[in-house]
């Protein structure tokens, strides 16, 4: 039984140090980057605005606006109006 033991650890280690030196005879080159394609730009950071009511930030696209252009987090914030 400790026979099978010491095999199985013996052809666990061989097969690890190939898998580990396949993996290194592969050449890295930046063409295989441009083959799974190009990686995409970082979004620019948006502006962030506080409500007027309550003062949590929310990104600008989020905002809702009253007449005055004061931002504010939702609809009844809007409508109670700045403190």
């Amino acid at each position: 039984m400790k026979y099978l033991i010491l095999l199985a650890v013996v052809g666990l280690a061989i097969w690890w140090l190939r898998r580990s030196r396949a993996s290194d005879d592969q050449p890295r080159t930046p063409s295989k980057v441009k083959e799974k394609g190009a990686p995409t730009p970082p979004t620019p950071p948006t502006p962030m605005l506080a409500c007027a009511h309550c003062g949590v930030h929310l990104p600008q696209a989020e905002v809702l606006t009253d007449g005055d252009g004061r931002p504010f987090c939702g609809e009844a914030h809007r409508l109670a109006g700045p403190r």
